[in-house]
């Protein structure tokens, strides 16, 4: 007994020492019992329990690529597809080309770069208007629903990923400034950037841009999976940390009111964009789930009209990912993102404007098919949130709400989060992103071009029961839509062979220690 007690200890001791797993270092001993069922789990599923695709949000094949690719791994299948398309509506189909695209040159450049094909900000002559450097970034995902480790280590991975990291609505934290360029959002809180009655602030909004990271606003109208709801954090969970990004008093109930007081409806939304864009320089754009459609059709029209508005369009999809919110909302409020895209593009498009903003889509868009039919169907740019998640350790536990989450990630809980070690996580969504770009080049190119962006509605087909029909067709896309204005593409295309030209080597692995640091991720 008294061996079996000292083996015990040491694996406690390893367990809790180590820093790879969240699990093992919150879980000693009894943790191993996950690995060790993931081992068996393909036999035991064969027989008595799910398929690998069955399981939701995420399926348990969409889980392991997203786990593989951040841990590089490998992440092929084996003995080919196990899907039944015959039972998946919808099932995106790509046409590839005859003869596809090929590599440039004899290995890829580091990271696989892959821009925004859009200036975002450009035409509206932002005075800080800039080209994205990588058109997958990290969605909006606030501190207090995500931890604070949490947020560091997307921090310092989106910074060694070259993309973007969206602040959510929870205001500016010290988690956030550790390399990545933010897109700050505003909420109806205003948090971070509110006066003491919870009015918006454009002072304190100013006074954030010249101190920090900000490479770009959002303003956000709405969440796909919960739209038009408020929100309320206790008083318990309202931590001096979280209160001071949030401008909030500590260990006070924390509303989040379901509508905007800074304004009410289409001309004073477009005058609030530009009164912060004139401010501080800033592109400035919004995101919402799509609901009603008179709202876009005004939009567009408005800006067709007066050539101002926002310089991004955000598409949430019901279908995206929250820590806590109504089943009610969360099932049945907001078109899913195929078919709110497939609303709101056209009228962009109609109007004339499709071309003078950035969109970008956000709602299960980590996986490569879904980002591709995003970009096909007029997205400039892809968001990912509970992938990014599952990239720094989420297990799909599903106790976002509860705040006893694993592995750490969506917890205030000091000892969970300890789980969590932020240098460690940070290079895995660092290597997800890449892949992820990775995945939409490779599929780009089978389709005969270089950028996700110039493949076409017309290359894919989605399974409408016992045939097809192909994108264009499903959402009524005239020829040429969602593809980049003239000028964009030639742009595109010239950057694209610079980069490849370039083919910058991948700088040795590193892991960030202090703000600033961050490694390159071939």
């Amino acid at each position: 007994m008294t061996a079996v007690g000292a083996a015990l200890a040491g694996v406690v001791a390893y367990d809790l020492t180590q820093r790879r797993h969240a699990i093992l270092r919150n879980f000693p001993v009894v943790g191993h019992l996950r690995y060790l069922l993931e081992a068996f789990g393909p036999e035991l599923r064969q027989y008595i329990v799910t398929g690998n695709d069955e399981e939701r949000p995420f399926s348990r094949n969409e889980r392991r690529w997203i786990y593989s690719t951040a841990k590089r791994q490998d992440p092929h299948f084996g003995f080919g597809s196990d899907v039944d398309w015959s039972t998946r509506p919808g099932h995106v189909l790509v046409k590839h080309a005859a003869f596809p695209g090929t590599a440039p040159g004899d290995a890829e450049p580091a990271g696989w770069p892959m821009p925004c094909a859009k200036v975002l900000g450009g035409p509206h002559g932002r005075r800080r208007a800039f080209r994205p450097p990588s058109a997958v970034n990290v969605s909006g995902m606030s501190f207090g629903a995500l931890s604070g480790h949490a947020i560091e280590a997307i921090s310092r991975g989106s910074a060694a990923a070259g993309c973007m990291q969206n602040t959510g609505e929870g205001g500016l934290s010290p988690h956030h400034l550790h390399g990545s360029d933010l897109v700050f959002q505003i909420g109806t809180a205003y948090f971070g950037c509110r006066d003491a009655r919870g009015r918006f602030d454009l002072g304190a909004l100013t006074a954030l841009v010249e101190e920090h990271p900000l490479r770009a606003i959002e303003v956000k109208l709405s969440q796909g999976a919960k739209p038009g709801v408020g929100a309320l954090l206790p008083a318990a969970k309202v931590t001096p940390e979280i209160a001071a990004a949030r401008g909030v008093p500590p260990g006070v109930d924390c509303h989040s009111p379901a509508a905007h007081t800074a304004f009410h409806d289409v001309p004073t939304l477009m005058e609030f964009v530009e009164r912060i864009a004139d401010a501080t320089g800033l592109p400035v754009g919004i995101k919402s789930a799509v609901g009603e459609q008179g709202f876009w059709e005004e939009l567009a029209a408005r800006m067709a009209r007066e050539g101002t508005g926002p310089d991004h369009i955000a598409i949430d999809g019901g279908e995206g990912g929250t820590g806590a919110g109504p089943l009610v909302f969360t099932d049945h409020v907001a078109l899913p993102f195929r078919l709110g895209l497939g609303r709101v593009y056209p009228v962009l498009a109609e109007a004339g404007v499709a071309d003078r903003v950035v969109v970008i889509g956000a709602g299960k868009l980590g996986l490569p098919e879904n980002a591709l039919l995003a970009f096909a169907m007029g997205c400039d740019m892809v968001s990912v949130g509970r992938e990014a998640m599952m990239a720094v350790g989420c297990i799909q536990a599903q106790r976002c709400h509860t705040g006893r989450c694993p592995t750490g990630v969506a917890t205030q809980s000091p000892w969970l989060q300890r789980g969590l070690v932020p240098e460690r996580a940070s290079v895995r969504l660092a290597a997800y992103v890449a892949g992820l770009r990775a995945e939409l080049l490779r599929l780009a190119r089978a389709c005969g071009v270089p950028h996700p962006a110039l493949v076409g509605c017309d290359r894919i087909e989605l399974l409408d029961g016992e045939d097809t029909v192909t994108a264009a067709q499903r959402f009524g896309y005239r020829p040429g839509w969602g593809i980049p204005g003239e000028a964009d593409r030639a742009a595109l295309l010239a950057l694209m062979d610079e980069l490849a030209r370039r083919r910058p080597e991948a700088e040795p692995q590193t892991i960030p220690t202090r703000p600033g640091e961050a490694p390159h991720v071939p």
